[in-house]
């Protein structure tokens, strides 16, 4: 007869899977992101005054692939901050529990929720 340990199932590699995703675009959106919106577009930096204008934004917003990168961004971005800081709970020695997997986890939820509709509701 086998003595075999049955393993628990875990939903870890979804979370770790989000943080990894929304870990590497910050690594290489992150810091363009913040170049053109905080630096490039309002100081007139290599890129236009209008660049950011509503128009061009609300048109970019309706594509299909500005659609898709804006989500990527803001939900994975959000996954991202909601693992890093649900760990760090752990590292500050704050052990909240599931309230905490919750909080972190279900803000995260919510933004990429929020942000689907509010991409949808723009149009195509």
């Amino acid at each position: 007869m086998s003595t075999m340990k049955v393993r628990k199932r875990s939903n870890a590699p979804i979370f770790w899977g989000l943080f990894g995703a929304g870990g590497m675009l910050a690594a290489l959106f992150g810091p363009m992101l913040v170049f053109i919106t905080g630096i490039a577009v309002p100081l007139a930096l290599l890129l236009p005054a209008d660049t950011m204008s509503y128009p061009k934004m609300l048109a970019f917003a309706q594509n299909f692939i500005g659609k898709a990168f804006i989500f990527a961004i803001i939900a994975l971005f959000m996954w991202h901050a909601a693992h890093r800081i649900y760990h760090s709970l752990h590292e500050i020695g704050i052990h909240a529990g599931m309230f905490a997997k919750l909080l972190c986890y279900g803000s995260a939820l919510v933004c990429t929720v929020i942000s689907a509709v509010v991409l949808l509701g723009l149009g195509f």
